[in-house]
């Protein structure tokens, strides 16, 4: 599986004299002149496919339109301090939200994609509410029980997903926090699992962590597994 290049989840969002990230112009109805009808739109996006280690969390927001929240873009291109301000507004002021992840044996067991998908549908189903469409960023979406469309960078055209996109990145990034306390010695806090020269280097002295997805291949590598 191809694994995302090395980089540092906030590469060129602190460039000196870089403008604040918007949303691109986006319209509904591009999908189909249903979506141009009023309806309840969840936006879905996750964070944490490229990663070796830890969970793919997932996020559903449906914001309310009554309540717009400036600032919502493409969370990868904003700060980390930008990302946690939006986090608060957007858990303050949206209609509904749920977070839910898959877990590294999930990922395992089904491979990122397919656990991708179930942490989508875990967010989905948690909804306080139940949307009656979904937008979700990517190319690929999960089976629901309302129509569903993926939208090609979608997390910096539509303002829910990128609401999504904010709440996954925030979680999973906080949850790296708290594997760095378990696991200091990996350098979880900095490189957020990404296949960064400063983890592949750690994982090939200390080997894996109970945290490693073992079906990725540099962790295969280093525990001696046949690659799939």
């Amino acid at each position: 599986m191809p694994l995302r290049k090395s980089s540092t989840p906030d590469a060129g969002a602190k460039a000196v004299g870089r403008s604040q990230p918007r949303l691109k112009p986006f319209r509904l109805d591009s999908l189909g002149p249903e979506w141009a009808l009023p309806a309840l739109i969840a936006g879905v996006d996750e964070a944490g496919r490229g990663p070796l280690a830890g969970p793919v969390v997932a996020a559903a927001v449906i914001l309310d339109p009554r309540r717009p929240i400036r600032g919502l873009a493409d969370s990868k291109a904003m700060s980390a301090a930008r990302r946690e301000r939006l986090y608060d507004a957007i858990q303050a002021e949206a209609l509904c939200v749920c977070v839910a992840e898959a877990s590294v044996d999930e990922i395992d067991t089904l491979n990122i994609l397919g656990a991708t998908m179930l942490a989508m549908q875990r967010a989905v189903a948690g909804l306080r509410l139940v949307p009656q469409r979904v937008l979700v960023d990517g190319n690929r979406v999960p089976s629901l029980a309302m129509p569903v469309a993926a939208v090609v960078q979608g997390d910096a055209r539509i303002a829910a997903v990128a609401a999504a996109s904010i709440l996954a990145k925030v979680t999973r990034d906080r949850g790296c926090e708290t594997l760095h306390q378990v696991y200091p010695d990996y350098g979880f806090a900095q490189h957020k699992g990404y296949p960064t020269p400063e983890h592949l280097a750690v994982l090939q002295r200390l080997g894996a962590c109970p945290a490693h997805r073992r079906s990725f291949a540099p962790v295969r590598e280093v525990l001696g597994l046949a690659l799939p």
